[in-house]
């Protein structure tokens, strides 16, 4: 077989692999990072490396597996851009943590979020108190969404933030 469609097939099959993983474990795991999910992340590149390129330590090799990634991701968006059903198999829906101050501790503890990452969260979108929200959701993306009930609390359309030792992409 042709070296680098051997590179192009492993590197698909890894990114298919990863993107199980990613629906198994939950979409809380792409928010806000903290150590340990830093040290997971560059653990898993570099144990999927080999997986992807073999024994190809080329430039080409590399250059052949980034575009393979690249082209898999890009033609994956589309997939899930026209096709409902598989966008519904591959991203969760959206998740409602408090309704009228209400709080769901079942899906709270579903998702594995913390009553300390939820008030972080009421926080950084100016609410103080629970019964202060309208609506907070752990959206698809991982974020949580907080809506105030109240119209004194002003308002803030807050993109979390990657961990500060990745960086702030969004920017």
């Amino acid at each position: 077989m042709n070296p680098y469609l051997d590179i192009v097939i492993r590197s698909v099959a890894v990114y298919l692999f990863m993107v199980l993983l990613l629906r198994i474990f939950g979409k809380k795991e792409l928010s806000q990072l903290n150590t340990a999910d830093v040290i997971l992340i560059l653990l898993i590149s570099n144990s999927v490396q080999n997986a992807m390129v073999g024994s190809n330590t080329s430039l080409y090799g590399g250059m052949a597996a980034a575009l393979a990634l690249f082209v898999i991701n890009f033609l994956f968006k589309k997939v899930m851009l026209n096709s409902n059903f598989i966008k519904n198999l591959i991203q969760d829906k959206p998740e409602i943590l408090v309704h009228d101050g209400k709080i769901d501790f079942k899906t709270l503890a579903k998702l594995g979020i913390t009553s300390d990452e939820l008030q972080e969260a009421m926080r950084e979108h100016g609410v103080e108190f629970y019964k202060d929200v309208k609506l907070a959701m752990l959206e698809i993306d991982g974020n949580i969404s907080v809506i105030s009930g109240n119209e004194n609390i002003k308002q803030t359309h807050y993109k979390r933030k990657i961990h500060k030792t990745l960086g702030d992409f969004n920017n």
